[in-house]
């Protein structure tokens, strides 16, 4: 990764972006297909820059690709996966470069159902391997919840994306440019496709 100078303005600005986010979800659960499909002149247009107007911090779930759910194109989004959407010093430092040297101003947190990360935390505080760092991450996330009315997995869900966008919003380093950031939490029904994205 090349740290080109600082971007000269913003790719869109956060309102823009959030409401292309929705108007691409909203094709997306309504379409047969994407619109958003890669083709020869996009992939030529971005091979030399890049512009993302949003970034998506989400699960590496394999059925939650944002470029999908969202409806958009090569060089749209700035995405950084993990389980359970967890976020350290590698992801931070991914969120950080999309906005100060590609002009991102808009950061989504998106959770989605039936997440088995959040589901194994739930269960415990520890798992085999390098897991055990994610559910110890998510942990604190299910403990907020706890005994609360609803369900336990849908509020869990919620209170973990709730607790990683806590996390973007206090150590995300960004500088002159954090008052131009905002902070979004989404969650993503597998069922509908429908992603509802919760402005904060």
């Amino acid at each position: 990764m090349v740290l080109a100078a600082d971007h000269p303005a913003p790719s869109m600005g956060p309102d823009a972006a959030l409401a292309k986010l929705k108007t691409g979800n909203t094709r997306f659960v309504a379409a047969a297909t994407s619109s958003g499909k890669p083709t020869r002149a996009r992939r030529v247009a971005t091979a030399t820059s890049q512009h993302p107007f949003a970034v998506i911090v989400g699960c590496s779930d394999s059925r939650t690709p944002p470029e999908i759910i969202f409806d958009q194109n090569i060089g749209d989004l700035f995405v950084v996966r993990t389980a359970g959407e967890v976020v350290g010093d590698y992801e931070l430092g991914s969120i950080e470069y999309a906005v100060e040297h590609l002009g991102a101003r808009l950061i989504v947190v998106l959770g989605h159902a039936r997440c088995g990360a959040v589901q194994a935390a739930i269960a415990g505080d520890d798992a085999p391997g390098h897991v055990g760092a994610i559910v110890r991450s998510i942990r604190p996330a299910v403990m907020a919840v706890h005994g609360q009315a609803g369900d336990p997995l849908v509020n869990s869900i919620k209170s973990n994306v709730d607790h990683v966008a806590g996390e973007i919003r206090q150590k995300a380093q960004l500088g002159a440019l954090k008052a131009d950031v905002r902070v979004v939490e989404g969650y993503y029904d597998f069922d509908t496709g429908k992603a509802w994205l919760d402005q904060r």
